[in-house]
């Protein structure tokens, strides 16, 4: 069985080998191509490796580069700072003979964590680090949906991406983009234990059901830390545009709380807070009617 790490070390290179061309690094395309992106052979002699040497580091087979041979192989595919630093992740965990075995205890949310979320006055939530969805604030519920619609295990933002009944898919104008933010911080994830069976499930189970995921995941792009914006179509108010960015939880490296923000005084933040005045509207009135129902 192959290494896990180099395995995905290996996905990686083809992957990022096959988004070049032959124009993009000053090569002659030449008669038929019998692949879109650079040959292996081409890209071998780009970074001054050997042929069979990198064909076997494509492959997952027992190759430990060394770190100038992974600077020759960073250089020749044109990655930027995080692909980067994915690359020598993979590698060096690769080198190892072994996989570390690395702790799979439920992730928890710090108490501290769950009450600034609940005084925090913008739509906040704590994403696990395969994106399990741990806690949320009111403001997120209002913006996301109720997370209470879904079984524990299928609240995970990847899931409900690719989930076409789901509030995020129906209410995303630029899904496609959000999607691949996702995807890229699982890569991530992936890289720091490739056989967590949480990743392995998640993976498995949209790999096997969403052709749209299989065509996202194949691209292995990877984020670290995430921020962007998103638009958020909401019938109620309209359109609103929002800034997000990702924290790390203090003492905790796997969970971030992901954070969505409007421009003080904007359009968006108006339509955000009379989005949250009518989602504390309506559960005053679902509270009233379960008090009144109760014996």
């Amino acid at each position: 069985m192959a290494h896990p790490y180099a395995r995905e070390l290996g996905d990686f290179l083809r992957a990022r080998r096959g988004r070049l061309r032959p124009h993009d690094v000053g090569l002659e395309p030449g008669g038929r191509r019998k692949v879109t992106g650079l040959r292996r052979e081409e890209l071998a002699l780009l970074a001054g490796l050997s042929t069979d040497y990198y064909q076997r580091m494509e492959q997952g087979r027992e190759v430990r580069p060394s770190d100038d041979v992974l600077d020759a192989l960073a250089a020749a595919l044109g990655l930027d700072d995080e692909e980067r630093r994915h690359l020598f992740t993979l590698a060096h965990a690769a080198r190892r003979p072994m996989p570390a075995r690395m702790g799979h205890e439920p992730e928890r949310v710090p108490d501290s964590t769950r009450r600034l979320l609940r005084v925090m006055d913008t739509p906040a939530v704590v994403l696990g680090r395969h994106l399990d969805l741990l806690d949320w604030n009111p403001m997120a519920q209002a913006l996301l949906g109720d997370p209470d619609d879904y079984p524990p295990d299928r609240l995970n933002m990847l899931l409900l991406m690719f989930d076409d009944t789901a509030t995020s898919k129906r209410n995303c104008p630029d899904w496609e983009r959000q999607a691949l933010d996702y995807i890229g911080m699982m890569r991530a994830a992936v890289a720091t234990d490739p056989t967590h069976p949480r990743a392995t499930a998640i993976v498995g189970e949209l790999s096997i059901r969403s052709a749209e995921f299989r065509r996202l995941w194949a691209r292995h792009d990877v984020r670290e830390s995430v921020s962007g914006t998103k638009t958020f179509r909401v019938p109620e108010v309209g359109d609103i545009v929002l800034d997000w960015d990702t924290y790390p939880l203090p003492g905790h490296p796997g969970p971030v709380m992901l954070i969505w923000t409007a421009e003080p005084g904007s359009a968006d933040a108006d339509r955000l807070q009379l989005l949250a005045s009518l989602h504390a509207t309506r559960a005053a009135f679902a509270d009233k009617c379960r008090q009144e129902d109760a014996p």
